[in-house]
């Protein structure tokens, strides 16, 4: 078989708007990155999150999207949010003794 130069080979990837808002949905609300629906690529979205991250980029996309809505308006800086959520475990989760007993209840 003989490669033509740039010929691209396999799907072509989604848009980078697109994949950069699945991976901020993801990384916002927690689910796994199999939970995703399956026409944004099986795995593309995680893919392309962990070469991100690997080359450095991850942290430069986000900086520039921070810059964009804050040139735009978009980004109130006074308003700031606090998560105080609480989530019970079993003491064999931490390490502790495997009992079965919750360490606190809310």
């Amino acid at each position: 078989m003989i490669l033509i130069p740039g010929e691209v080979k396999g799907k072509p990837n989604h848009d980078h708007p697109i994949v950069i808002n699945r991976i901020h949905r993801i990384l916002r609300t927690g689910p796994p990155w199999r939970y995703l629906p399956q026409r944004y690529g099986k795995w593309e979205v995680a893919t392309r999150f962990y070469r991100w991250q690997k080359a450095g980029i991850w942290p430069e996309i986000c900086e520039n999207l921070l810059a964009d809505g804050d040139k735009q308006g978009k980004i109130d800086w006074e308003v700031h949010y606090v998560d105080g959520t609480v989530i019970g475990a079993y003491q064999h989760a931490a390490g502790g003794k495997k009992q079965g007993v919750l360490m606190f209840k809310n």
